[in-house]
């Protein structure tokens, strides 16, 4: 007979969305928190008897919601918001990939745990990291093929891996196969070394691995063999694959060309998920919803590359599970899971016509357990569930006031926000206060970022409009820089 662990932790007054599929949508009440992390208890009115021996948090009639999940997130691009800021995809990939040349293992795992600190800043627990490949390539759009940039060697990738764990974020990593940077059997030890670094203990955190996935490339590569290669890694080291795919308008027929790469490699099915997905065929939808693979919806990022609007609404009736994800940094700007929330929702509303095809409960749920499914992770995260990590988040619905409460979750998608975001909480311990991370290093985090990304900019040539020094310097904000 298995015990429960006893109380770490117990909030009381809070405003509960649990954000389950059954019972009650919200209650006034409680939860209660394991020493393990997991949700022991919760439920309306007062806990317990007992509940007192344990530390309290009391939300004082605030909301607690769960924390939200990224189903596609690259963490290392924290430093480059505002980069290329009027370019869509291609271009603007080129403009990051040429400054990553010059950057080593330490400036990734700066990078990553800044990203990560961010995420827990803006209330995101959970994210799908594609990391930023061993290799980088430069993808020439014209040809489209890629030209190798530089390869880096294994730190490069599992300084990343340390970065989320050292933040307190919870990850799915994402490697990518980089098959054409070298012989298949060199690319596939490697690859296997990676997928070990990954799920060795010294990673583990708090419970914080979510798994271990593939980056699917097939986009950008050249040649069909890439998607054999992605196959044959899920199948021997037990892995899922997302893919970016059809996520511009640019070189479309191509991008559409190498759908058949996957189909006939044998990759469709649940456990290869389509990132973006915004310019399929028909057949492609129908091809997709039949194998039963998801698709993860970058609302923010695909407005700001300018690649269009996926149709969410479509893909769900045709029976296609979706994620969604705050994408990069340097495409989302702000990793504001609200606004993120906001922008796809009135998109589909707008492309559709219709303020009833999505609504506020709909997005939500894609935000937290939708985006938990498709990554396989609902039995851990994306609710708040007996049993479940107690990854949650406080967010005062009056202060700044939203008014008179008509209904309680559209309060929360549609007028809250992360003004409103009081702190964040993985495994019932508080990692983000007041828009900032509390884990040891985030004191450190930004001055470190500013002045490795600054480095790499003055190898590839290029100049910050602000520079490390007078990001930091109070002088030099009080002189107008």
């Amino acid at each position: 007979m298995t015990s429960t662990p006893a109380p770490a932790l117990t909030v009381v007054d809070a405003l509960v969305l649990p954000g389950a599929d059954g019972g009650p949508e919200w209650y006034f009440g409680w939860l209660q928190v394991g020493t393990d992390g997991r949700i022991t208890g919760t439920g309306p009115g007062e806990p317990p008897p007992g509940w007192e021996t344990a530390p309290v948090l009391d939300a004082q009639g605030a909301i607690v919601a769960p924390g939200f999940v990224s189903a596609h997130s690259h963490l290392f691009t924290s430093g480059l918001r505002g980069i290329a800021p009027d370019a869509t995809l291609y271009p603007w990939v080129r403009s990051m990939m040429e400054l990553f040349r010059h950057t080593d293992a330490e400036d990734m795992y700066w990078a990553t745990l800044h990203g990560s600190m961010d995420f827990l800043a803006n209330g995101v627990t959970s994210a799908y990291n594609f990391m930023q490949s061993g290799v980088t390539w430069l993808y020439d759009p014209a040809t489209a093929r890629n030209v190798l940039g530089r390869v880096h060697p294994d730190e490069y990738t599992t300084r990343q891996m340390d970065g989320t764990v050292d933040a307190g974020l919870r990850a799915v990593h994402a490697i990518r196969l980089d098959d054409e940077a070298g012989p298949e059997d060199q690319v596939l030890t490697r690859f296997a070394r990676m997928v070990d670094a990954a799920r060795a203990p010294e990673r583990a955190g708090r419970d914080q691995r979510l798994g271990v996935s593939v980056m699917g490339a097939v986009q950008w590569a050249s040649e069909p063999r890439t998607a054999e290669l992605e196959v044959h890694v899920m199948r021997e080291h037990g892995l899922t694959d997302q893919a970016h795919f059809v996520e511009t308008a640019e070189g479309l027929d191509v991008q559409r060309a190498k759908f058949a790469w996957y189909e006939q490699a044998g990759a469709l099915g649940p456990d290869l998920l389509l990132g973006h997905f915004v310019h399929p065929t028909d057949e492609m939808v129908e091809r997709v919803a039949a194998a039963g693979s998801p698709v993860v919806w970058q609302p923010t990022s695909n407005g700001r590359l300018g690649s269009g609007h996926a149709d969410v609404v479509r893909y769900r009736r045709a029976g296609i599970q979706v994620g969604v994800g705050l994408d990069d940094q340097s495409c989302t700007d702000i990793s504001d899971p609200w606004a993120n929330m906001r922008q796809g929702l009135y998109a589909q509303r707008a492309l559709h016509q219709d303020a009833g095809v999505m609504s506020a409960r709909d997005v939500l749920r894609l935000h937290t357990l939708g985006s938990a499914e498709v990554l396989g992770v609902a039995d851990r995260v994306g609710s708040l569930e007996v049993g479940k990590h107690a990854d949650f988040v406080l967010v005062d619905h009056r202060s700044p006031s939203t008014g008179p409460v008509w209904d309680v979750v559209a309060t929360y998608v549609l007028a809250c926000g992360l003004r409103n975001l009081r702190a964040t909480y993985v495994g019932g311990r508080c990692v983000a206060r007041d828009g900032r991370a509390t884990a040891p290093l985030a004191g450190r985090a930004d001055a470190e970022l500013a002045e490795r990304i600054e480095r790499a900019a003055h190898a590839d040539g290029r100049r910050l409009a602000v520079s490390a020094e007078e990001l930091v310097s109070s002088g030099a904000r009080r002189r107008g820089h």
